[in-house]
C-alpha cells in the first residue's frame, strides 16, 4: 500500500504535563537531544513520506519554523481551546488518503515508518494490570471488533495510526456529519471510530513491544528516560520555585496539574515528600 502523506496532531495544551507544557508545546520538548516532532519528521521523511501536514493551536506560532526548516504544511485550529482532537481533524480530512496519523509528543526509538502497510491500523502496547487507556478487542485476523475504555491485562491505543484509502473514505462521510454535534467536537476523534466500528473499513492493530513507544505524560516520567531532566527541568518556573525553596530541582517532584488555562497555571508539586503548590496567578507558591 502505497504510504502517501503524514499528519501531525500538535495543537493541544498537554495540561498534564505541568509545568513546562505552560512554557511551550509538548512537541517542542527536547528528548536526548532532539526536538520531538523534529524526530518525527525526520523519521517520516527517512521512510519516504515527503508530505507532511502540523496541525497547531496552543502556542502556534513556536512551530512556524518547521515550514521553512523541514518543508512541512501548517494548519492552524483555532478551536483547539473549545473542542477536542476532532476539532484537529476536521481542518485535514480532505488530506486523509494512505495516511500516518500521529501525535507530535510521541517518541520512537526506532523508526516504526519504514513498514509498507497491508491495511487500516491502530498502533497497540500490552498493559499488565488494570489501565485507563483505550483497550482493544480483536477477531482472529487482528481486526479490531471493540474498543473500551478502561480493562486489564489487554493490548491498548497509543501512538500513530494508518488510514487507508478506503477507510479514510467512509470515515470522511462519517465524520463530517458527526462533527455537526457538539458532542462530537467535545470528543476525541477516536469515539466517532467507536462508534461507527461496524460500518468502517476494518482497522488493524499492530503489535509494539514494551518501549517501543514512548508517551511521557509527566516530568517525572521523562526523567526515567532522559535523566538530564533530574538535575535540570529547562522550566523556568521549576527554577524559580527551586531558587525560592533553596533546594535543587532535583528535589521537586510528582508535578500534577490543578488548572492550566491560557496564562493562568496552578499546579501541585512534592519537595522531598512534602506537599505543595504553586499558583501562577499570584506567582506564589503554598504549603498544602
Amino acid at each position: 500500500m502505497q504510504k502517501k502523506n503524514a499528519i501531525i496532531m500538535a495543537a493541544g495544551t498537554s495540561s498534564r504535563f505541568v509545568p513546562l507544557s505552560a512554557e511551550y508545546p509538548k512537541g517542542l520538548l527536547q528528548v536526548k537531544g532532539e526536538i520531538l516532532i523534529e524526530r518525527q519528521i525526520r523519521q517520516l521523511k527517512e521512510a519516504g513520506i515527503k508530505v507532511i501536514t502540523v496541525v497547531v493551536g496552543y502556542k502556534a506560532e513556536m512551530f512556524g519554523y518547521l515550514h521553512d526548516k523541514f518543508g512541512v504544511d501548517i494548519v492552524l485550529n483555532e478551536d483547539y481551546t473549545r473542542y477536542n482532537n476532532t476539532s484537529s481533524v476536521v481542518r485535514v480530512l480532505d488530506r486523509l488518503d494512505n495516511t500516518y496519523l500521529c501525535s507530535s509528543d510521541n517518541y520512537f526509538p526506532d523508526n516504526v515508518f519504514l513498514d509498507d502497510p497491508i491495511k487500516s491500523f491502530y498502533s497497540v502496547l500490552y498493559a499488565e494490570g488494570p489501565t485507563d487507556e483505550y483497550c482493544v478487542t480483536t477477531d482472529l485476523d487482528d481486526n479490531i471488533i471493540g474498543v473500551a475504555v478502561g480493562g486489564k491485562d489487554s493490548w491498548y491505543m497509543i501512538g500513530h495510526v494508518y488510514f487507508s484509502e478506503d477507510f479514510s473514505n467512509a470515515f470522511r462521510q462519517v465524520f463530517v456529519q458527526e462533527y455537526e454535534k457538539e458532542e462530537t467536537r467535545l470528543g476525541y476523534w477516536e469515539d466517532v471510530y467507536i462508534r461507527f466500528i461496524d460500518y468502517l473499513p476494518r482497522m488493524s492493530i499492530h503489535r509494539y513491544r514494551k518501549g517501543d513507544i514512548r508517551e511521557f505524560d509527566t516530568i517525572d516520567e521523562l526523567r526515567d528516560f532522559d535523566m538530564s531532566y533530574i538535575d535540570d527541568t529547562r522550566s523556568s518556573i521549576v527554577k524559580s520555585i527551586a531558587k525560592n525553596l533553596d533546594c535543587k530541582e532535583s528535589e521537586l517532584s510528582d508535578f500534577r496539574n490543578i488548572r492550566h488555562n491560557g496564562d493562568y497555571l496552578l499546579f501541585s508539586f512534592n519537595k522531598n515528600g512534602v506537599a505543595y503548590r504553586f499558583d501562577g496567578y499570584e506567582n506564589k507558591i503554598i504549603l498544602q
